[in-house]
């Protein structure tokens, strides 16, 4: 135990943290690099809807994989090493396609780590303290996602404009990660009955597959975060600044992630997810209303908030509804899911922010949250029954 946490939960939570510095330093600036290179606000949106999506089969086939072998850490090790050997080759691109090339190759990284990662997760954790593992977890990978926007605008102040150096300078935690996993993170002990024989999806519950209709009705509406910094662009926050503005909605959500899990262990995860989809379509609904920046600010906090109260909370509700040893499969069937989603999502929004207006794609994702909170909340209360 190192903190009151188990040793895989730590390290683990240590290894995204560094990676997530990475990825986040890219992601805080990409909207506008792609921009400056000549990219639409399609583009963008499908270069982000195509890297998740395509990569995303590549979840629920690790997970498949590490459920069938009994082993979730090479797995880690090959998705993590990706990210970091990729990240900075966005330093030589000229074109959106280049761009789109290594986003997919990196996200492959992701889909081959994540389902594994998860399993190893709720593995390491007691059955009553999943919530706070899964949170605790969440708070470290926000907690990079604070220090890569940071770490971009220290480079940018000393580099103005220079967006290519923030991609160099990426490379570096992102190595630093792979060494922790590689170091530190051990196998979570199974015993052979917990091994995956031969895979029958109507083995899995029905409560499974509906809450994978709910997370895809609310997916459908949740595109690319990209667009809400473009929007905070739009309405005249400075290029310099955005990349702290996304920090705040990354601090909030490191402050409420674990209390977040720990509060699902309690309450039932059902009631928070349902607060969480209820919070979002009122966040979306004033990003489409609003054009001012103080708005627009609190918005990136609140929206922070829905972070912490669904993300780790619904892959902790997946491995309560799964069996021990299938859980690698039904979180790499859940992961992808939510990738492949984001493809129409990210088209979607796209195609309304610049055919329609910059308000049209927040009214449709506010829309479809209200739908999935609906839909969640009769989800709940049939299980309450």
């Amino acid at each position: 135990m190192i903190l009151g946490l188990e040793w895989n939960i730590f390290f683990t939570g240590i290894t995204s943290f560094l990676t997530d510095t990475t990825t986040k330093m890219i992601y805080a600036i990409m909207p506008l690099f792609l921009l400056s290179i000549g990219a639409s606000k399609i583009e963008l949106s499908l270069i982000e809807g195509v890297a998740e999506s395509t990569a995303s089969i590549l979840k629920a086939l690790s997970g498949w994989w590490s459920d069938k072998i009994g082993k979730n850490k090479p797995f880690m090790v090959i998705g993590y090493a990706i990210t970091a050997l990729l990240s900075p080759l966005f330093s030589i691109v000229t074109s959106p396609l280049q761009v789109l090339t290594i986003r997919f190759a990196e996200r492959v990284g992701k889909g081959i780590r994540t389902a594994p990662r998860d399993s190893l997760i709720a593995g390491s954790s007691s059955e009553c303290n999943k919530g706070r593992g899964f949170g605790f977890h969440k708070a470290m990978d926000n907690s990079g996602a604070i220090m890569g926007p940071l770490l971009a605008v220290a480079v940018l102040a000393v580099f103005p404009g220079d967006y290519r150096k923030v991609f160099l300078f990426s490379a570096v935690p992102g190595i630093m990660g792979l060494l922790v996993i590689i170091l530190f993170v051990r196998e979570a002990k199974k015993s052979k009955a917990e091994f995956l024989g031969e895979i029958k999806l109507k083995e899995f519950p029905i409560r499974y597959y509906i809450f994978l209709g709910i997370a895809f009705i609310f997916t459908l509406g949740n595109s690319t975060d990209a667009l809400l910094l473009v929007k905070a662009s739009d309405i005249g926050i400075q290029a310099l600044f955005l990349p702290l503005v996304y920090l705040i909605f990354n601090s909030v959500s490191v402050i409420f992630a674990i209390p977040a899990g720990m509060l699902s262990d309690r309450i039932g995860r059902e009631r928070l997810i349902i607060f969480g989809y209820l919070l979002y379509s009122i966040i979306y609904f004033g990003f489409g209303r609003t054009n001012d920046k103080v708005v627009i600010i609190l918005l990136f906090a609140l929206y922070g908030l829905y972070s912490a109260a669904t993300d780790g909370v619904q892959k902790a509700l997946v491995t309560d509804i799964i069996d021990k040893g299938k859980r690698g499969t039904g979180l790499g069937i859940y992961n992808s899911l939510i990738g492949i989603t984001l493809l129409p999502a990210s088209v979607i929004a796209g195609v309304l922010y610049d055919k329609v207006d910059n308000r049209a794609p927040f009214y449709f994702g506010s829309a479809m949250a209200l739908i999935a909170t609906i839909l969640m909340f009769g989800f709940y209360r049939k299980r309450a029954r």
